[in-house]
Parts: structure tokens; C-alpha cells; sequence
């Protein structure tokens, strides 16, 4: 070999890496990345594409799944298609969530219907003890608190002022009101001011013809004169015009003493203050005694009836004198 050459050097160089930043790690969390901005994606088109009632029921499902599996029922997941496509799905049907809806709690109408009624039975029945204690106070009505007769009936508070043989309330066969019947009527006009019912008003005769007057002047117009009368006078009281709602004359058909028609007890004037269902029932031409009700079942059951004799504000017994077959 010629010393004068030169060796021949050969350097190998190893082929390393581009670095850590050239790896692959970046494509991992790229892919989580696009797999989270997918899923975000998602759900804003679920919640776009669905309904209110579809979210609650899945809402409602995730917060009590035990609940809902048990309630029965359909529910969201029994819907053919919980999410539409591109165009109206026609076999999709919606199930219901069972869900109580606490903004509007259900009402039971029969309940509140029937603590009305109560309610107006306990006004009525204040209603009562305030006309009793109206009489009982003014001694002028001391003598003839005996004809003054409360009591409930079907159709509302009835307050009854009956005729007496010694004590006649009109005179025989006339429409002329004595001057304590006045008194009488006057001191109630006030008050029934006290409610906004309204008021049926009806004269009763006894069974005796009547004899003189007019041709064809008979029993039913005198009670329906006489009915007259007493508005005139309860009006002259103070009670306001537009609470009268009916003034009928009954003649001798509705006798407070059955066993004898002829009776003075007969002769009498019944002012009634109406309840909400016989005032509905007069409006729309209906019966005067409706129908029962919670409200009459409730009062039958405390004792009330309809026409049982009532107690008179006095609980003296009345003891009539004998009859005056004309006496009307």
C-alpha cells in the first residue's frame, strides 16, 4: 500500500426521531377532541329535534327511573320513534309522563260544591238567630212572638207569621195589615238586609170561602193580595226592591195545620229568604223545591225538613181559639 494514500473514512450516522412534538400523542387528543364536539353536536340536535313533553319524560326518567317503571302506563320510552328524521314520522305515537302537575292541583268540584252549600247553610243559620234575636229585643213585639215561626227548609231560610183567632194579623176578609204585623214585617226588612239572597214572599188563607167582594174574587187573590201587602210593608222596613224575587198566593192548597184546613194557624204569610239553588231554580222556571243536593241531604241529616212544624221564637206552645169559619 502506498503510504502516501489516505484511508478511506466512512461515518454512519443513525437515523433517530423528529423530536417528542413529532410523535403521535397529538393524535390522541385530537381525537377526543372531535369525539367531544360530537357528542356536543348531538345533543343539541336531540334537544332541538324533540319536544317539551319528550324532555320532561326523559328528564323525569333519569331522576326516578324506579318511580316511573313502576307507575305503569306509557310512558316516553313506549314511543315507535323517540327521534324524527328528515321528514314527519306517520306511525310515531307519544306515550304520557305521569307526572303530577303542581301548578294546577286538581280540583274535586262535588267537594267544593258541597262546602258551599255548607257555607250557606251556616249564613242562613246565622241568618236566623239574628232575625229571632231582632224580634226578641223589641218589647213592643213581646205579645205576638208566639206567631213568629223560623225555621230551614229546601229552599232557604223561611220565616212564618201566623194568624191567631185573638190576634188577627189582617182584617177579616181584607188585605189591610194589622199595626203589629207592620212592626212585625218592618223590624225583619231590616234585617235581611244583612244578606244579598233574595226573597220569595207567599199568602196562605184558610180553607173557609170567602164571602163578599168581587165576583170571582176567591181565596187565591185575597192570599196574593195579602202576599202583596206584606212586600209593600217589608220595603217600607228598608229591605231594598230588588230583592224580591217571587210574590205568589197559595189560598188554602198548603195548610200549616193539615189535620184541620179551617185553622187560624192557617192564615198566615211566609217570607222565605232563597238559597243559590231554589234562586237558579226560579230563574230557569225550574220546580220551587229543587231537586236534593249535598246540602239538603246534609240538612235532613241534622234534622231539617221541608214542612215539618217549626219551633216559634218563643217556645210557648200556641194554643188557637176555636175557628172562625170566616175568618180567612
Amino acid at each position: 500500500m502506498d503510504i502516501n494514500t489516505k484511508p478511506r473514512i466512512i461515518v454512519r450516522k443513525g437515523k433517530g426521531g423528529h423530536g417528542g412534538h413529532h410523535g403521535g400523542a397529538w393524535k390522541i387528543a385530537y381525537a377526543d377532541f372531535v369525539t367531544a364536539m360530537m357528542a356536543f353536536f348531538l345533543l343539541m340536535w336531540l334537544l332541538g329535534s324533540t319536544s317539551q313533553a319528550q324532555r320532561e319524560g326523559i328528564a323525569e326518567y333519569f331522576q326516578t327511573p324506579l318511580k316511573v317503571a313502576l307507575s305503569g302506563g306509557s310512558s316516553v320510552g313506549d314511543r315507535t320513534s323517540i327521534l324524527p328524521g328528515g321528514g314527519d314520522d306517520l306511525t310515531q305515537s307519544d306515550g304520557q309522563v305521569k307526572k303530577a302537575n303542581m301548578d294546577h292541583p286538581v280540583v274535586d268540584l262535588e267537594a267544593a260544591k258541597t262546602e258551599l252549600a255548607r257555607q250557606e247553610v251556616q249564613k242562613l243559620t246565622d241568618l236566623k238567630a239574628q232575625v229571632a234575636q231582632a224580634i226578641e229585643s223589641n218589647p213592643d213585639l213581646a205579645p205576638y212572638r208566639d206567631q213568629i215561626l223560623l225555621d230551614m227548609t229546601m229552599e232557604g231560610l223561611r220565616i212564618q207569621i201566623m194568624d191567631q183567632d185573638q190576634k188577627p194579623m189582617f182584617d177579616v176578609g181584607s188585605t189591610k195589615l194589622a199595626p203589629y204585623t207592620r212592626a212585625i214585617l218592618h223590624e225583619i226588612g231590616q234585617v235581611l238586609n244583612k244578606v244579598s239572597n233574595h226573597i220569595s214572599i207567599s199568602g196562605h188563607t184558610d180553607s173557609a170561602s170567602y164571602q163578599g167582594g168581587s165576583v170571582g174574587y176567591s181565596n187565591w187573590e185575597l192570599s196574593a193580595d195579602r202576599a202583596n201587602s206584606a212586600r209593600r210593608e217589608l220595603l217600607t222596613g228598608g229591605m231594598q226592591d230588588d230583592r224580591i224575587m217571587r210574590v205568589a198566593g197559595m189560598g188554602p192548597a198548603v195548610p200549616f195545620d193539615q189535620a184541620d184546613p179551617a185553622s187560624s194557624l192557617n192564615r198566615r204569610i211566609s217570607v222565605v229568604v232563597l238559597n243559590k239553588q231554589s234562586e237558579d231554580a226560579i230563574n230557569d222556571g225550574g220546580s220551587a223545591f229543587p231537586q236534593l243536593s249535598p246540602m239538603e241531604l246534609d240538612m235532613q241529616a241534622e234534622g231539617i225538613t221541608h214542612p215539618a212544624p217549626p219551633a216559634p221564637v218563643n217556645p210557648a206552645p200556641v194554643n188557637p181559639a176555636p175557628v172562625n169559619p170566616a175568618g180567612h
